[in-house]
């Protein structure tokens, strides 16, 4: 084979995204509604604040490429997270696959949901077919050496977070199933609630302040219910300004009528001085006035 000089970066010589399957033709059909439902939870809340939008790319169910001296050799994680790299592949096209050596960039976390099929494989329980490619747990661990590795059960409501130390994975003790990712300025953590009005156990992600983070659904909800709840505080300030100007009005118009009585009184009062006056010239009196 004719060898360039300089040699070829895997980039310019290995098959690209356009080139590889999209689909396993061995995983025929969809995943159940659950295996669609939590990889959207996790792309809806998975905002670290320390990366601009288009500098995080999520996938769920994607075929993840990872060894260039094998190419076709891949795996279909739940859902991975990659940051610090474009969300479209090379700034301009929607991701077919992951491949990671037109990528350079390898996932931070990655997330199994566990299924009776896949769970030893999930949980590094298995031993490799040497005819075979490697297991999950030995791509995550090994050869792409994904700092994070999280697995939910969610018939159990178990999650258990693996973090890479050294060459292996060290399982984490999560003493209130939530683990904070420094890096990410962000946490994992199950949450019981409603997610498209399905209301069970879920995995998402929290901030700093141990708040779940929303999701777009749930920031529009939270804007309209504010807009409404301000809409609602100007209506009250608006109707105490209307009272407190009734009030106002009526103690004017009781300051009026209390003046116009007083008038009224004092005019009663002339009169009646007028008419002693009168009384008293016509005896022939002449009052001595002030």
């Amino acid at each position: 084979m004719y060898q360039t000089d300089p040699p070829l970066s895997p980039k310019e010589t290995l098959p690209t995204m356009y080139d590889l399957p999209s689909e396993d033709p061995e995983e025929k059909g969809l995943p159940d509604q659950f295996h669609l439902l939590q990889p959207q939870l996790l792309a809806d809340t998975f905002r670290p604040p320390n990366y601009p939008s288009n500098q995080i790319f999520t996938a769920s169910d994607m075929n993840l490429y990872y060894d260039g001296r094998h190419p076709l050799w891949h795996k279909r994680p739940d859902w991975f997270a990659v940051v610090g790299i474009s969300s479209l592949y090379e700034e301009r096209d929607l991701r077919l696959s992951y491949v990671v050596w037109q990528e350079f960039v390898n996932p931070y976390i990655v997330v199994e949901l566990l299924s009776p099929g896949t769970e030893k494989e999930d949980l590094g329980q298995t031993l490799r077919d040497v005819e075979k490619p490697p297991t999950k747990w030995e791509v995550y661990e090994q050869i792409l050496r994904v700092p994070y590795y999280a697995i939910f059960d969610r018939y159990q409501s178990e999650f258990k977070m693996f973090e890479l130390k050294g060459a292996h994975y060290v399982e984490v003790n999560l003493s209130d199933l939530r683990f904070w990712i420094p890096d990410l300025e962000l946490g994992l953590g199950v949450w019981q609630g409603s997610y498209k009005n399905v209301n069970m156990p879920w995995l998402r992600w929290y901030d700093k302040d141990g708040n779940w983070v929303l999701t777009p659904v749930e920031e529009e909800r939270q804007k309209v219910e504010q807009e409404r709840q301000k809409a609602e505080q100007e209506r009250q300030k608006a109707e105490q300004e209307r009272q407190k100007a009734e009030q106002e009005r009526q103690k004017a118009e009781q300051e009026r009528q209390k003046a116009e009585q007083e008038r009224q009184k004092a005019e009663q009062e002339r009169q009646k001085t007028e008419k002693l006056i009168a009384q008293l010239r016509a005896l022939g009196v002449e009052p001595e006035l002030d």
